[in-house]
């Protein structure tokens, strides 16, 4: 296989007893909740095109969108004041997430996960009652603090907790709850829409306390991960609880593997002065690109602004949240598809192939749109021709659904030890806000200036990404999430960052021979 392969599905050979039990399983779906705040929250964003909260809070960019000079489709809402409500909360979820660092390495996971839906919930309250914009960003900066800890938290946990046969299966859970979260928030915009005065906006933005409350009430009774408990000192705790999620007595092997890696990791007294060293830099590149590169997809131009870019290529309000609730649904179901596929066809096959489709839609919008409005941004869509510019932002949304969405969380929360695991989070979750934060802010502008070129762009920063992956990320598929550093051992590229001493040699990792990367 590409970029270093194994002949079976656990990489190293080891295949600990156990099976996925209802117990674990139930546990993972209440974890996975913590997607909904942050897929509430993206599709939340969409009150950009609701007449009464713009004329409320924008009434620049209600007055600019209502007048009847302005005929350019591409900055018909090019407002710095709108684009900094939305990325407010990016902002504070990127240096909330070094704080829950902290919290989830040295109280656990789960009360990480407490503090995030606590803050959401007060956020969303001040959101629902706000009566300026003052408090409209104040309530969303706590809802960025919650996002942190949530995005923190969460998919360490699910990692954590599912056997490894089915961690990506688990994992993505947490990818579906926050399409099942843009979708639900998507259907209340539509909804609240038809409601007279500020009743509405209100509505929306109030029943983000929802999936808060999901959340904080799912963790009290969420037991702590096995591999937590060790890091924390409670061995007998950790061995029952191993037992338990596992469904057998015979864990000894999958015990000592966590112990031994909880007693490495207590060497490591700064996680964040060691994260930089050079045997940890396969991870540390992956933690940092990832979630650069899942940003970079062009995902936030159709999701986060789904209504503003429908309604920049000529539909009418109503027309804009129909068709975020159609990405929606398309986004849940395709979401599902790398449910089913993740361990079976492994990470690898899911990045490529949809990396390939999102490259074909992107420059297909583009020149849909290019030949229509050229580059003075005037003109007008008829049915048929803007339902293939719908057609193809659904492929789009579907090869981004079953590929970089779901994996840009799932491959970085599973590759690094446990000694650093915690940083390593944090720094995947700041890099994803932080990106998500400047796509946030630039977008608008940057679709007033590139008109139709913004789709090329994003289509070749595409191309960029999916070579990368075909070079650099082996298969992680099926290998149990302490001995994933034999993976980057025997890796074409990353075996030579580790000296011998550590192990490195790919000779003395069980023979297996070392794959060349093709493209």
């Amino acid at each position: 296989m590409a970029g270093g392969g194994f002949g079976n599905s656990n990489g190293d050979g080891k295949d600990y007893p156990g099976k996925l039990t209802m117990f674990v399983f139930f546990t993972c779906v209440v974890a996975a909740t913590g997607g909904l705040i942050f897929g509430y929250d993206i599709g939340i964003s969409d009150l950009g095109v609701v007449t009464t909260f713009l004329s409320r809070f924008f009434p620049t960019v209600y007055h600019q969108e209502k007048a009847d000079h302005i005929t350019n489709q591409y900055c018909k809402l090019d407002s710095q004041l709108l684009t900094t409500f939305t990325s407010s909360l990016y902002l504070a979820a990127l240096i909330a997430s070094f704080f829950a660092s902290t919290v989830t390495r040295v109280l656990g996971r789960k009360w990480s996960m407490l503090g995030g839906g606590i803050t959401f919930l007060v956020g969303a309250a001040l959101n629902g009652f706000a009566k300026d914009l003052a408090m409209l960003i104040a309530g969303r900066i706590l809802l960025g603090i919650g996002v942190g800890f949530a995005n923190q938290s969460v998919p360490v946990y699910l990692s954590e907790m599912a056997p490894a046969k089915y961690r990506g299966t688990l994992n993505i859970g947490f990818q579906l709850m926050i399409t099942i979260g843009i979708l639900a928030a998507n259907l209340i915009n539509y909804g609240t829409s038809k409601l007279k005065g500020s009743i509405g906006w209100r509505v929306s933005l109030g029943l983000a306390a929802v999936p808060a409350a999901i959340i904080a009430l799912g963790s009290l009774f969420l037991p702590d991960t096995p591999n937590s408990l060790i890091e924390r000192g409670h061995d007998e705790e950790a061995r029952t609880m191993l037992k338990r999620i596992r469904g057998t007595d015979y864990i000894h092997a999958e015990f000592e593997d966590i112990k031994a890696a909880s007693e490495e990791s207590k060497t490591v007294k700064h996680p964040w002065r060691n994260i930089i060293q050079r045997s940890y830099r396969p991870q540390l590149v992956m933690s940092v690109f990832i979630p650069f590169f899942q940003q970079l997809t062009g995902i936030n131009v159709i999701m986060f602004y789904a209504p503003v870019l429908f309604k920049t290529i000529g539909f009418g309000n109503d027309a804009s949240l129909i068709s975020a609730v159609i990405t929606g649904l398309v986004n849940l179901f395709s979401t599902l598809v790398s449910v089913v596929t993740v361990d079976r066809l492994g990470r690898r096959k899911l990045f490529l192939q949809g990396g390939v489709q999102m490259i074909v839609c992107q420059i297909v919008v583009g020149t849909l749109i290019g030949v229509k409005f050229g580059t003075s941004g005037q003109g007008s869509l008829s049915g048929t021709y803007a339902s293939f510019v719908v057609a193809f932002i659904c492929i789009y949304v579907a090869g981004f659904a079953w590929s970089w969405g779901p994996l840009g969380w799932l491959v970085p929360s599973e590759i690094f030890p446990l000694e650093i695991r915690s940083a390593g989070q944090s720094i995947n979750v700041s890099v994803n806000m932080l990106f998500t934060f400047i796509i946030a802010q630039a977008f608008l502008a940057l679709l007033c200036r590139l008109k139709f070129g913004l789709f090329y762009f994003f289509g070749g920063l595409v191309v960029v990404m999916t070579t990368f992956i075909a070079l650099f990320l082996p298969e992680t598929k099926g290998v149990p999430i302490e001995e994933m550093v034999l993976v980057w051992r025997r890796h074409w590229f990353w075996n030579r960052f580790f000296d011998e001493e550590d192990g490195g040699d790919a000779s003395s990792t069980a023979g297996v021979e070392m794959a060349k990367p093709s493209v």
